[in-house]
């Protein structure tokens, strides 16, 4: 747990305050808050995503994706929605992620997600959010006594409810303490395991809100034949040092027109990369 006093973080002993969700993530790496959100404020919030799916074309943010699985997602909503901008500040929320990343913590990304159905897919690979944030050796065990500190919390409020057959996202309870991704030869293992604890699979109702550390092992579980797909509103909070998101860096990372007829002269991938002009990767893609 930690605090921001005179600009600086500090860590806060003092827990008597702390939301249990908090410290859950903060020892398990992901937990669900029940009910976060009324019926109507999901009616509202699906509304206005519809809306936003309907005023605005696919982003086309990540050229590995076939159109179809593009057209599943738009970004950026707080920009495009002001039901999100409600959503990504509720206080249940917030009284979960701000004890581990800070009350100045912000949002590095905003992602709308209408997954169809696909029943029986192997859905996604284990991994982890753009970390891990501290790498260790293999072999090296996080102190047991000291709390892993926490860069980035997933957030996906349920717009509909996830049974284990829609092929919900699943977490391996304590692997955000391993400093490593999942292993390579177990990307698709439902058994994988980290100190003898399986993954646990993240099921809910519409208005819950599911929460998970950046540096935890997740991914979206294999569907069912009754898959009905998946309808949530993702949210990425990050801690005040690192870099938002919701655009890609060339949007809103302005460079004078002589450094971008430069680069393109160039044309070097690593000058680019260190003036900030990465290619989309975690959270912005």
């Amino acid at each position: 747990m930690l605090t921001r006093q005179y600009g600086y973080l500090w860590a806060n002993p003092q827990q008597d305050d702390v939301s249990s969700a908090a410290k859950t993530l903060e020892t398990e790496g992901a937990c669900v808050l029940r009910a976060a959100f009324t019926l109507a404020e999901v009616d509202e919030l699906r509304r206005a995503i519809d809306q936003v799916f309907s005023d605005y074309a696919p982003d086309q943010r990540s050229p590995s994706r076939t159109a179809a699985a593009d057209s599943e997602f738009r970004y950026e909503m707080l920009n495009r929605s002001l039901a999100c901008l409600a959503a990504v500040a509720k206080p249940e929320i917030l009284a979960a992620i701000e004890p581990l990343l800070g009350e100045d913590c912000h949002i590095i990304a905003n992602t709308a997600w209408r997954n169809q159905p696909k029943p029986n897919d192997a859905s996604q690979a284990w991994h982890v959010d753009g970390g891990p944030h501290i790498p260790l050796p293999k072999g090296t065990a996080w102190p047991s006594h000291l709390p892993h500190p926490v860069f980035a919390i997933g957030c996906h409020i349920l717009l509909q409810n996830c049974t284990l057959a829609d092929g919900p996202t699943g977490f391996v309870p304590g692997s955000h303490r391993s400093g490593r991704p999942p292993p390579g030869r177990q990307l698709f293992d439902p058994a994988l395991t980290f100190e003898d604890r399986g993954g646990v699979a993240l099921t809910g109702q519409a208005g819950d809100v599911l929460l998970f550390v950046s540096d935890v092992w997740h991914r979206r579980m294999p569907t069912g034949p009754t898959d009905q797909g998946r309808y949530f509103l993702q949210v990425h909070y990050g801690r005040r040092d690192i870099q938002q998101r919701l655009r890609t860096t060339s949007d809103h990372h302005q460079l004078s027109a002589s450094v971008l007829a430069r680069l393109e002269h160039e044309d070097s991938q690593r000058l680019r990369q260190l003036v900030g002009q990465h290619e989309p990767g975690f959270y912005d893609g």
